[in-house]
């Protein structure tokens, strides 16, 4: 035991610092994307500047899960962030796209370390009666860094350089780095185990193939390529020998064990499906309000502000009544909320009124917000302190994972729907013209296309929007189920915790 004692209170601090840039990270760069590809070109590679990040700090999640929970959490958190802000001074030098996916990368795998390691110290360090607050509390850190990101983004692009989007996480990680450094004092009793190598790389391998094939599939290669095929098959193949690795081994990065409790299954579909549906909102209501209402690109900086201040809310309040009722009672409400806002957004087209539309986002960040402190405790019940780090992990990483198979999936449908829908436009020279929704949104070709033939252009953007929000809908009904498999089960001590788990070294 560490005789020292916690700063909570400056511990707090410095760990949602830390946990606000790896989460701002994720949106400070979509409003300063056309800038960065207008300076360094390679407008075919710019979807990678997210996907490197996303897949390198999926794959990092539960390997940095599994190792805080075998040789400590401060460690492995002070080195992702290290390697994350590494990671930004070099995104902010990057002179050629190339490099700019490869730092992006670098980033993530940083990312990847300092989301779950942040929530399981929360968890070593409060009783269970304070755990709701808390994890409400850093919960909404994700809804503020989703109303300022692209805010912040769009100031750095038009007022400094885009370059700041990058430079502004090293006097912030610096900070969060010397606060944990000075304030955390953990406990140093962990249990020794040894690293899975083979299931660690495994893991990884599965998910880049299923990834790339996502990526790439119906847009550099035909679904039946024989090199989208090749993806598919290897994901296949190396999730099988995943599945295998990990029943031999004695220390699994994945223990598979985990998925027999039903909190711990339920909750990894709530997220999957929850992170799909979430992206669904993030990505295609800014491209409706630009598209469809004509917001400039400033504007499209504010269109998230009303869903996510919902997420901050819904969030906060989500955790308060952890503790007064059943955790499925409180995603019932959550998932009803969801539910409503997908089948309502499914409706919008060019006759919207933006104030129903905003609206229908203040419905579903309300609906979403309550899964991130609920879902983060009831995980965690029936689960030993031990591995605390791994379930906090996967966590996020089934919520990531629902975000980018969202994406592409829905990506995919709606730029087939607004293809689809080009097509049946009287005059198709005009519609040949535009190869995706983005070029809809530039002026210089708005301008010179007539105002009928704009029209059912814009027109059919709009219907391909409601498409992507009429799929959504299977998403929340799917999580719908798996709310109601939650049980009637309320907040508890973990497993053993009165006996076997070690005090925190903090004064709450």
């Amino acid at each position: 035991m560490n005789p020292k004692t916690s700063n909570v209170k400056l511990t707090v601090a410095g760990l949602m610092l830390g946990l606000l840039l790896a989460s701002l990270d994720q949106t400070i760069v979509s409003t300063a994307m056309p800038t960065i590809v207008g300076e360094l070109g390679g407008l075919d590679q710019f979807v990678w500047v997210y996907s490197a990040y996303l897949i390198a700090s999926v794959t990092a999640m539960p390997i940095f899960g599994k190792l805080s929970d075998m040789y400590g959490r401060k460690l492995f958190y002070l080195s992702g962030l290290t390697v994350f802000m590494i990671g930004s001074a070099l995104c902010g030098t990057a002179n050629s796209m190339t490099e700019l996916i490869v730092y992006r990368a670098l980033q993530g795998i940083g990312g990847g370390a300092l989301m779950p390691i942040t929530f399981t110290i929360v968890f070593d360090i409060f009783p269970p009666e304070k755990r709701g607050k808390m994890q409400g509390l850093f919960g909404a850190v994700f809804g503020i860094s989703s109303v300022i990101g692209p805010l912040a983004g769009a100031y750095f692009t038009d007022y400094i350089n885009w370059r700041w989007c990058f430079y502004i996480n090293l006097p912030l990680g610096i900070i969060s780095f010397f606060m944990l450094l000075r304030a955390y004092h953990e406990s140093l009793e962990h249990r020794k185990q040894r690293i899975d190598w083979l299931g660690t790389v495994t893991m990884v391998a599965s998910v880049l193939a299923l990834m790339f094939a996502l990526e790439l599939g119906g847009k550099e290669y035909a679904w039946g390529s024989w090199q989208i095929v090749s993806l598919l098959a290897a994901f296949a193949v190396l999730l099988v020998l995943f599945f295998f690795v990990e029943t031999k081994v004695p220390d699994p990065v994945v223990p598979l064990d985990l998925f027999r409790r039903l909190p711990f299954s339920s909750s990894m579909g709530i997220c999957f499906f929850y992170g799909g549906l979430m992206i669904a909102g993030a990505s295609y209501i800014p491209l409706f309000i630009q598209g469809v209402f004509g917001g400039t690109a400033t504007n499209s900086g504010t269109v998230l502000t009303p869903m996510m201040l919902g997420v901050v809310a819904s969030s906060a309040l989500g955790g308060r009544f952890i503790g007064r009722t059943s955790f499925r009672n409180i995603m019932i409400v959550s998932v009803a909320f969801v539910l409503a806002s997908m089948i309502l957004l499914s409706t919008i087209g060019v006759q919207t009124p933006r104030w129903v539309v905003t609206c229908y986002m203040i419905l579903t960040g309300l609906g979403i917000g309550a899964s991130f402190p609920v879902i983060s405790i009831f995980s965690l019940q029936g689960v030993e302190f031990s591995r605390r780090g791994v379930v906090n992990s996967l966590v996020a990483f089934f919520r990531t994972i629902g975000s980018a198979i969202g994406v592409t999936v829905l990506g995919s449908i709606q730029n087939n729907a607004l293809h689809d829908k080009m097509r049946a436009i009287a005059d198709p020279a005009f519609a040949d013209r535009i190869q995706n929704a983005q070029v809809l949104l530039q002026p210089e070709v708005k301008k010179n296309i007539p105002a009928p033939v704009l029209d059912k252009l814009i027109a059919s953007l709009a219907d391909s929007i409601a498409t992507v929000f009429q799929w959504s809908i299977a998403f929340a009904v799917i999580a719908a189920v798996l709310v109601l498999l939650m049980g009637n089960m309320k907040l508890e001590l973990p497993a053993g915790a009165r006996k076997t788990e070690p005090q925190s070294s903090s004064h709450v």
